[in-house]
């Protein structure tokens, strides 16, 4: 990517207090730069260096210095790729009568098909805690929450009921498909919302 590239426009990036305990990033285990793909400005990037700070919900990347880091402008940001994750960006004052809850900013896209869309919004809190000494603690808390999208509209899920009630019209098939493959929602919330995604989306 050349000097002149459309992709070095954004903020500087400033790292956090060394003494909050963890860090901003997703992966919850991330500690240094992935190399991952990003379509700004409705350029595609590929072979980019970039971390996502879920705390601020901001994609950082590396200037061709190799040791600035920025935070690119994210209404410019469609989506980006990186560590087996793809994440989009959902506008949500663009929606009509939206029910949801869902709010603007960068998704993590478990599942995408023609009659459905699986969504995980990655958020990390700073949260004080007092440990067993008395010494205040600050830590960074991990969280997520799910989104579906069926059609143009988006549905909030929190347990197995709300997600097969966005695909009631097949919930019966649905869930003799889950008895007989052995899914269990509590045991793994994502991937059996993308299998069952993909299985709804072939009736």
């Amino acid at each position: 990517i050349g000097q002149q590239s459309r992709l070095y426009n954004g903020m500087e990036y400033f790292p956090y207090d060394r003494t909050i305990k963890g860090n901003a990033l997703f992966p919850l285990d991330a500690e240094t730069w992935a190399t991952g793909e990003v379509t700004y400005d409705g350029f595609v990037y590929k072979g980019v260096p970039m971390m996502y700070d879920i705390y601020k919900d901001k994609l950082v990347v590396l200037l061709y210095n190799h040791f600035t880091a920025y935070t690119l402008l994210e209404d410019r940001v469609h989506d980006f790729s990186f560590s087996g994750h793809r994440f989009v960006r959902v506008n949500a004052d663009s929606l009509v009568n939206d029910r949801s809850g869902i709010t603007t900013g960068f998704y993590d896209q478990l599942y995408n098909g023609n009659k459905v869309e699986v969504l995980a919004k990655r958020v990390k809190t700073i949260q004080n805690s007092t440990n067993i000494s008395a010494t205040l603690e600050t830590y960074f808390l991990e969280n997520h929450s799910y989104y579906m999208r069926k059609g143009n509209t988006y549905y909030k899920v929190s347990s197995q009921g709300s997600f097969l009630d966005v695909m009631k019209d097949k919930k019966a098939v649905i869930q003799k498909y889950m008895r007989d493959n052995n899914l269990k929602f509590r045991r793994d919330p994502e991937g059996v919302m993308a299998t069952v995604a993909s299985y709804y989306d072939k009736l």
